[in-house]
C-alpha cells in the first residue's frame, strides 16, 4: 500500500501541473519561447547532483547539493559558484529547502539517498540563519540518507524531513520526522516499519497541514550483492 503512495500523490501533482500549463498557456505567446535552450551552467565538478533549491525573493540566489561535494551558492544567476559547506563533517547531501518565509533559513539533510552499493552517508540535518555563512546540526543523526525536506510555508520553524535510513541495516531515525521548533527538538510523525522508509514528502500549496508522504521498503543485504540475487531484498 505504501509503494502506491508514490506514484498516486505524483499524479495527482502532475494533473494539477498540466492544468496550470494548459491555463497559462493559453496567454503566452509560443514563439516567446522558440529561442530558449538549456546550458551548462555549473559548478563544474565530479559528482551526482541530488538537490537544487532557488529564492523567490532573490532570484539570482540559487543553492544545490552533491553527494559527495558539499553544498554551493550562487548569486548570479549561475554564473559563478561558490562552496558554503566545506567546513562541515560530511559532504553528502541528499536534500535542501529554503524557507518560505525567510530566504536566510536554510535546511539540509545529509546522506545522499540513492539505492547503490557504492553510496556515501550524512550525519542528520544541518541549518542556516544567515543564508549559508554558517551551519548547525539539528539532530537526526542515525537518518544517514535524508531523501526531502518540506518547509511549512508561513513558519521557518515548522520543518519535515523525510528520512531513508540506514541502507544496509535496519531502524535508524527512519521515517517522516517534524520540528515545531527549529530542530531543537524532533517528533516521529510516521513510522511505518524498521526496513521502511520515507523518501519524499510534499504540503498541499492550498493547505500546508495537509502532508502527502511516499514510502518504499528500502534494506540492502550483502549476500544480494555477491550471490546475485535481487537488488534489494527484505
Amino acid at each position: 500500500m505504501f509503494k502506491l503512495a508514490r506514484p498516486l500523490v505524483f499524479a495527482a501533482f502532475a494533473l494539477s501541473g498540466l492544468c496550470w500549463t494548459e491555463s497559462s498557456a493559453q496567454s503566452v505567446d509560443p514563439t516567446l519561447l522558440q529561442g530558449l535552450r538549456w546550458r551548462m551552467i555549473g559548478p563544474h565538478r565530479g559528482g551526482r547532483t541530488k538537490t537544487v533549491a532557488g529564492v523567490p525573493q532573490q532570484p539570482g540566489v540559487f543553492y544545490t547539493g552533491f553527494v559527495n561535494g558539499g553544498v554551493w551558492k550562487t548569486t548570479d544567476y549561475g554564473r559563478t559558484w561558490v562552496p558554503i559547506f566545506d567546513d562541515q563533517p560530511t559532504g553528502s547531501i541528499g536534500a535542501l529547502a529554503v524557507a518560505p518565509s525567510d530566504p536566510d533559513v536554510i535546511y539540509v539533510g545529509s546522506g545522499e539517498g540513492m539505492q547503490r552499493p557504492d553510496l556515501t552517508t550524512g550525519d542528520g540535518i544541518y541549518k542556516s540563519t544567515d543564508g549559508g555563512k554558517s551551519w548547525k546540526n539539528m539532530g537526526l543523526p542515525e537518518s544517514e540518507h535524508i531523501g526531502m525536506i518540506a518547509i511549512h510555508p508561513d513558519d521557518s520553524n515548522t520543518v519535515y524531513v523525510a528520512a531513508q535510513g540506514p541502507l544496509w541495516s535496519a531502524c535508524g531515525d527512519r521515517g517522516l520526522s517534524v520540528t515545531r521548533d527549529g530542530g531543537e527538538t524532533w517528533e516521529l510523525s510516521l513510522e511505518i516499519s524498521e526496513n521502511t522508509c520515507v523518501t519524499d514528502i510534499e504540503l498541499d500549496p492550498r493547505d500546508p497541514d495537509v502532508i502527502y508522504a511516499a514510502a518504499y521498503q528500502r534494506r540492502r543485504r550483502a549476500w544480494t550483492l555477491i550471490n546475485g540475487g535481487p537488488e534489494s531484498a527484505i
